[in-house]
């Protein structure tokens, strides 16, 4: 099974295309993503290594849903609250360059009435880098999405605003980088601070604001995209700016979670010999210290498989899920920690065959975790999920739907409210629209 990329300096203008970061990223193409092969998957012992165990469990059982969002819908995000609701958050094309951000939230009662955070026609709108909405520590909510800065393709601003209204009405929003440069600043991750204030962390590309996009030069840029951070009051004062890594992926999803200890944030890091495994940082005593890898994969490929890892926490307990095509075997893994991200077990395969990743994760309240991908080949596919104990135990996998592994379906994402798991994906098609399922993890005490 072979990798297949576009050409070097090749870029796809759409929505839906992946993108290049100029002469200096090879991109998955549209249909083929890690998952060329026909042969049928082997057996699961086969597929997850002497580590896993299949467990006697039977699969979850998914049921559809009726999802609060209409209209041509698509790049779905959900999150939890404090209050016990959790929240979903999608792009709606409005108009022909027109774009909006809508959000709701679910308690035990069902979907509330649809909120428009923001809109314009100056958005930059992409099937892997979309917005999100989250609820902070006091009851107010934090979103974010991505505007065009210059004309550049890639030349855009993260815009963060806050609601003190359950999303009613948003504040003016503001820009948490402040480098000025025309370049890519996206793939955000927000996060609930214990005191009360956002954090945000991103990939920004000011230190690529001379590389240009149409060189056909294929030497190695001397510059990279970085991992950023800042922080953000109420009043909407930034703080705590910091440089994370200073060498990641381009256009892998970065994600973050609050351990009892801090923050950490997780992302594909980039080696000066092109290895790109998953990498995490940590706030310790509210500074952040040194990246350290999760596991070294060792995957070694000269482009961005956007592709990016997923991270939950609960007090010191840490799961993170992750993609890697190493040795042209794609494969999902995950890897657990006890001490709150300091060190992490050895990984846990948990596909069972033909993975294209585009993963999320979630702990549950005995602290296995559900993982959910993408899998398939060009002809048809699958999002799945399956549970996984730290032991390497996993339950059988589960389909929440069949789908294609074009890039205009998106990355699945899922939450937890209460004794539910709730689904989330983009259904392709004109128009695209937003679909959920629901899944009752009661038995998972």
């Amino acid at each position: 099974m072979k990798t297949s990329y576009t050409k070097e300096g090749e870029t796809i203008r759409d929505m839906n295309g992946l993108r290049t970061l100029g002469k200096y990223s090879l991109l998955l193409m549209a249909t083929v993503v890690f998952a060329c092969s026909r042969t049928a998957p082997g057996p699961l012992s086969s597929q997850n290594g002497p580590n896993a165990a299949s467990s006697s469990e039977a699969a979850l059982v998914i049921r559809a849903s009726e999802s609060p969002a209409d209209g041509d819908s698509r790049e779905p995000e959900l999150n939890a609250t404090q209050d016990g609701r959790i929240i979903l958050s999608w792009v709606e094309k409005t108009g022909p360059k027109r774009y909006a951000l809508r959000t709701s939230s679910r308690n035990a009662s069902g979907w509330s009435e649809p909120h428009t955070v923001a809109q314009g026609e100056n958005w930059f709108v992409n099937w892997a880098d979309f917005p999100s909405v989250i609820a902070l520590q006091d009851g107010s909510l934090a979103a974010h999405w991505l505007v065009k800065s210059g004309s550049g393709t890639y030349a855009y601003n993260v815009n963060i605003a806050r609601s003190k209204d359950d999303g009613k009405t948003w504040s003016k929003p503001l820009v948490p980088h402040r480098d000025n440069t025309q370049t890519e600043h996206g793939f955000v991750s927000l996060i609930p601070l214990p005191d009360g204030r956002l954090g945000a962390v991103w990939l920004d590309g000011r230190n690529m604001k001379d590389v240009k996009e149409d060189g056909d030069d294929h030497a190695p840029a001397s510059e990279s995209m970085t991992l950023r951070y800042a922080a953000i009051d109420q009043d909407g004062n930034l703080s705590d700016e910091a440089q994370l890594d200073e060498r990641v992926c381009e256009c892998c999803q970065t994600s973050a979670a609050v351990t009892s200890e801090g923050a950490v944030a997780v992302y594909r890091d980039r080696s000066q010999t092109e290895v790109r495994d998953i990498y995490s940082v940590k706030q310790i005593n509210g500074s952040w210290g040194a990246p350290q890898a999760v596991h070294g994969d060792n995957w070694e490929i000269s482009g961005c498989p956007v592709n990016g890892p997923a991270v939950a926490a609960d007090a010191r307990r840490v799961v993170v899920a992750w993609f890697t095509g190493v040795g042209d075997a794609p494969h999902v893994k995950v890897a657990f920690s006890d001490d709150a991200a300091a060190t992490f077990s050895g990984p846990i395969q948990i596909d069972d065959g033909a993975a294209t990743g585009r993963v999320d994760v979630l702990l549950l309240p005995d602290s296995s975790a559900l993982v959910c991908w993408m899998s398939g080949n060009a002809e048809s596919g699958a999002i799945k999920v399956r549970r996984v104990r730290s032991d390497g135990t996993l339950g059988p996998p589960a389909v929440i739907a069949e789908t294609d592994i074009s890039r205009s379906s998106g990355f699945p994402r899922m939450v937890r409210l209460g004794d539910e798991v709730h689904f989330a994906w983009t259904e392709f098609g004109k128009p695209s629209r937003v679909r959920t399922a629901v899944a009752n993890i009661s038995a998972y005490k």
